[in-house]
This record gives C-alpha cells, structure tokens and sequence, in this order.
C-alpha cells in the first residue's frame, strides 16, 4: 500500500505497469487517473495546495478503509500539488484484489472520498484571474453509498 503527495509530475502509465503484478491471489487490477480539466477552455493553471503530514495522514485512513472493506491486496493512491497545466495528471488510484467487483468498488470509493474528504485546496487560474474551487453537492452525495 502506498500513499504518494508530490509536486512531481508521474506517468500513469508507468505507475500501472508492474502494479499488482507477481503478488499471490491476484485476479483484478482497476487504475484510474484524474487529469486537470479545462471545462471552459480558458483555465491557464490549478494551483492545488495541502498541509503536508495532515493530507498524507488522511489519505492514509481512506485507504485503510478501502483495503479492510474489500479485502485489497495492494493500493495505491497518487495525488499532486502545486501548480499544474491542462491535460495534466492530477491524482490516481490503483487496486488490486482477487475479484474484479472488490477492485472496482475499492477504486470507486477511494475516489470518492479523495475527492471530497482529502485535505486540498484547488484555485483555478484563468487570464481574467483566479477563483477557489467550491465544493460540489454531487461529490458530496457520491459518499451516500458507501
């Protein structure tokens, strides 16, 4: 299991090759990867900002849910901060389990909660200028089914 919060850019790609790979028991691999989406085609930059040992910790926790629930036998959950571009990869997520549903709904979940219980702070940069990112009803009731 492994929780990584980097500044660094990463290759999903890369991150996905090998992963769950030769480990006893594994039937499933689910990876997903968020990238930074400019849905007005204006956005210049995200500025994402955290408090480094509170966001790890709490990654942490969401994660040892996600493996007590269904059982992983690998995770990893990837997100970046500071300033990134469009198209560029934000955060992932990979589990590895025996079936593909623990997998898939460890994944589904593990998004969920980063999405709305993960300390960070997103800013959008446009060349009119920058706005905080609100949080969003909709990511909010994704929680409801877990």
């Amino acid at each position: 299991m492994r929780v990584a919060v980097q500044a660094e850019a990463f290759d999903p790609g890369h991150e996905a090759t090998g992963f769950g790979q030769g480990m006893p028991g594994v039937g499933a691999v689910v990876t997903f990867a968020g990238v930074v989406r400019d849905t007005t085609g204006t956005l210049a930059a995200m500025e994402i900002e955290h408090y480094p040992g509170m966001t790890e910790r709490a990654i942490a926790g969401i994660l040892a849910e996600a493996v007590a629930r269904w059982h992983l036998l690998d995770a990893l959950v990837i997100h970046r901060h500071g300033r990134l571009g469009p198209g560029e990869p934000i955060m992932m997520v990979a589990t590895a389990a025996a079936h593909r549903a623990e997998a898939f709904a460890a994944a589904e979940f593990l998004m969920d909660y980063l999405k709305s219980r993960a300390p960070f702070w997103k800013k959008e940069i446009t060349a009119t200028g920058a706005e905080w990112v609100a949080a969003k009803d909709a990511d909010e009731d994704a929680l409801d089914r877990w």
